[in-house]
């Protein structure tokens, strides 16, 4: 798969998930995140669907597009890619702010994108569980030591959506 800055990706979109990222992570933030996120979503593909009846470049769920909107009344339409991506950079920033107690960038970048693909009530069980397992649960390499043990989760899918924006970004495990 191409890096998050090869010419296969369209960058058609760059300037939504640029505003967005900025209006709500602030300037120092790097959009590319956001982007590699959406790549794993959709391909950037506008008109994406899940199984889940996700949609458009970030998957959305309708229903969180809504409860979205009610805050956001300028974001129209989920179809529309500009208020689809505007709704996921949202959405990311409720998580990321929601792992306040997550010290390094990555890890708690890892938690954001985890929340997002596996819903954060889930992240939280392996949290807990990692804990009672003697892990302080504030890496990511403490969930994934974990994730296999987590009821009703689909671990292997969470863990490939990190693992394949890290591998876009181009950061290894290491950096993590």
């Amino acid at each position: 798969m191409p890096k998050v800055n090869s010419r296969k990706w369209t960058k058609k979109y760059d300037v939504h998930f640029r505003k967005y990222s900025k209006r709500f992570f602030g300037v120092g933030f790097d959009w590319k995140w956001i982007k590699a996120q959406a790549i794993s979503e959709s391909s950037l593909r506008e008109d994406a669907q899940s199984w889940a009846s996700a949609k458009g470049i970030m998957q959305i769920i309708p229903s969180t597009f809504a409860e979205i909107k009610e805050k956001n009344p300028e974001f129209i339409d989920i179809e529309d890619p500009r208020w689809n991506i505007a709704a996921g950079v949202y959405y990311d920033h409720q998580l990321y702010k929601r792992w306040s107690d997550i010290n390094t960038s990555q890890d708690r970048l890892s938690f954001m994108f985890a929340s997002y693909n596996a819903g954060r009530r889930t992240i939280l069980n392996a949290q807990r569980l990692s804990r009672s397992e003697g892990y302080e649960g504030t890496r990511w390499i403490h969930i994934e030591a974990v994730a296999p043990k987590v009821n009703r989760w689909r671990h292997t899918e969470t863990l490939g959506y990190i693992n394949r924006i890290f591998y876009l970004m181009d950061k290894k495990e290491k950096d993590k």
